[in-house]
C-alpha cells in the first residue's frame, strides 16, 4: 500500500527525499485558459501544460519502467497534461489501470480542471487514486468568465456566463465526490492581478467548505501571445500576503514548481523526463 506521506507536493517534509514523475497521456483540453497556450515546448521551460512529446499509455509505461529502473526515489505517478486529463479520459484511466497493475504501492496523482471530474470519480478511488489536484481560480461566475474563453462541454462550445456557471457546478461537484470518497484534494489557485488578486479569501472559504484539503496560491506565469501575456507576475509579498489570509481557511502549499507535463525527479530539480 502506498505510503500517502511520500508526496512531495502535498506534504513539504516529503520535497527533498521523493520525487514525481508526470506521464504526458493527455493532449487535448476542455477549456481555453485565457493564461495558456500549450502549442510549444522549450527544454529549458517548466510551467504546466509544456512536454517534449505525447505517449501512449502503453509507451507511458514501458517510460515509467526504464525511469524507475534507474532512480528510486520516485513515489509518484501524475498526470498533468498537457491537457486535461479527462478530454482524455480513455488514455488517462488505461495509464492509471496500468500502472496500478506494475507498481501497486505507487502514489497515483491527477491534475484536472475539474470540468470532466465527477463522472470519473468512482474508478479513481477504485484504482486507489490518493490525490487530485483541481484548480478553482474563482468561485464568482463574473470572474470565472474573465479567466476562460470558452469550455468545451457536452461536445458544444460554451462561453461567458454559461460557461462560468457550468465549469463551478462541476468543480463543486467534482470536488465533494473526491472528498466523499476518501481522496486528497488539492486546490489551485493562480493569482492573477487585477482579475482575481482580491478574490482568493472568497476561493479559499468555498473550497473547504466543499472539502478540499490543501490550497496551492500559484502567481500567474504570463505566457507571451495569450490574453495574460501582457501582465505582470504577482511579486512575492504579495503572494505571500495572500497565502497567510487563505491559511485562516485552508493549510497552503508555499513550494509548488509549477511542473512541466513530463517532468521527472526531486521538486527543485525542475527537470523533464529523459525520453
Amino acid at each position: 500500500m502506498a505510503d500517502l506521506s511520500k508526496h512531495p507536493c502535498f506534504n513539504a517534509d516529503a520535497r527533498l527525499r521523493f520525487g514525481r514523475i508526470h506521464l504526458p497521456v493527455a493532449p487535448h483540453c476542455n477549456v481555453q485558459c485565457n493564461f495558456c497556450d500549450r502549442k510549444f515546448s522549450c527544454v529549458n521551460e517548466s510551467r504546466p501544460g509544456v512536454t517534449a512529446s505525447v505517449m501512449s499509455p502503453t509507451e507511458a509505461l514501458a517510460h515509467l519502467k526504464k525511469t524507475v529502473s534507474e532512480r528510486s526515489d520516485l513515489s509518484v505517478m501524475g498526470i498533468a497534461g498537457p491537457g486535461d486529463p479527462f478530454a482524455n479520459v480513455d488514455a488517462t484511466l488505461e495509464t492509471l489501470r496500468l500502472v496500478r497493475n506494475d507498481f501497486p504501492d505507487m502514489i497515483l496523482c491527477i491534475a484536472t480542471n475539474g470540468l470532466g471530474l465527477l463522472e470519473h470519480v468512482r474508478e479513481l478511488a477504485a484504482l486507489a487514486v490518493s490525490h487530485v489536484t483541481v484548480t478553482v481560480s474563482a468561485v464568482n461566475e463574473d470572474i470565472i468568465q474573465q479567466i476562460y474563453a470558452w469550455i468545451l462541454f457536452e461536445n458544444r462550445i460554451v462561453k461567458g456566463i454559461d460557461a462560468a456557471r457550468i465549469l463551478l457546478e462541476r468543480q463543486e461537484a467534482g470536488i465533494k465526490a473526491l472528498a466523499g470518497n476518501g481522496i486528497i484534494v488539492k486546490v489551485n489557485t493562480i493569482i492573477i492581478p487585477g482579475v482575481n488578486d482580491r478574490h482568493v479569501d472568497e476561493v479559499s472559504v468555498k473550497v473547504a467548505q466543499w472539502g478540499a484539503d490543501v490550497q496551492n496560491c500559484i502567481p500567474l506565469l504570463p505566457v507571451a501571445g495569450t490574453p495574460f501575456g501582457t501582465l505582470r507576475q504577482p511579486e512575492p509579498s504579495v503572494i505571500h500576503a495572500i497565502r497567510a489570509a487563505a491559511e485562516k481557511r485552508l493549510p497552503q502549499m508555499a513550494h509548488c514548481s509549477r511542473c512541466r507535463a513530463d517532468v521527472c525527479g526531486l521538486l527543485h530539480e525542475k527537470m523533464r523526463s529523459p525520453q
